[in-house]
């Protein structure tokens, strides 16, 4: 599959990565055909990757993956123009407000009533936004095997019921399992999901360790 990554930090490299692992052809975008991280991914891969701007990733992948910071991810989007029609976006980002310095909040528009995977959906109708994995280090979002045989819960929410089953068959070969992940049903529930993000940043700084995850055990 033909799959857009956009964002080219940690987590882009990290899910575009796994993806090309997987058999995949993954077009890292960016604002700039000359972006050096982007030019480094492609660079360490032998065969599958390329980059090019927001526009040209956007035409090339049949999903994207929305890896950049979420205060810049609506304008990162609008760059794709009209390509990102009818796409899947697969929103793993999370709406961060680092302006106070560390730990970071959740920007208050986009939060509590509303949520960052709302606004995308809003403002690109056409296109069918699908909140998953953005509760976890990206480590884990490739391999959830990493740490207790791969037991822990994973969230997906959408209002596409036949874009959430593309996506999870993604899901499923990142390693995955049906029961582990826990579909809250449409998009609105992203707010419950990117509200995970406080107490996952405090568990991290206590801990000093970002390979954890949330478990429901009912």
């Amino acid at each position: 599959m033909k799959i857009a990554v956009f964002g080219t930090g940690m987590v882009g490299d990290t899910i575009g990565s796994r993806l090309i692992e997987l058999g995949h052809l993954v077009m890292m975008g960016s604002r700039s055909i000359t972006n050096e991280k982007a030019l480094a991914f492609v660079a360490k891969h032998k065969t599958g990757a390329s980059n090019g701007t927001f526009a040209e990733a956007a035409m090339f992948g049949e999903i994207i993956f929305n890896c950049t910071k979420g205060e810049a991810s609506i304008d990162a989007l609008k760059a794709a123009g009209s390509a990102i029609d009818e796409k899947i976006i697969v929103d793993v980002s999370n709406p961060l407000d680092f302006s106070k310095g560390m730990p970071p909040s959740l920007i208050p528009a986009l939060s509590n009533t509303y949520s960052l995977g709302e606004e995308i959906q809003k403002t690109f109708p056409k296109a069918k936004v699908v909140k998953t994995l953005n509760t976890m280090w990206c480590g884990l979002m490739v391999n959830p095997n990493m740490i207790g045989g791969g037991d822990h819960t994973n969230f997906i929410c959408g209002n596409d019921a036949g874009a959430k089953a593309k996506v999870k068959s993604l899901l499923n070969e990142f390693g995955w399992k049906d029961q582990n992940i826990l579909d809250l049903g449409d998009i609105t529930n992203a707010r419950g999901s990117e509200a995970v993000l406080p107490i996952w940043l405090r568990v991290w700084s206590a801990t000093k360790n970002g390979a954890f995850n949330f478990k429901l055990v009912q």
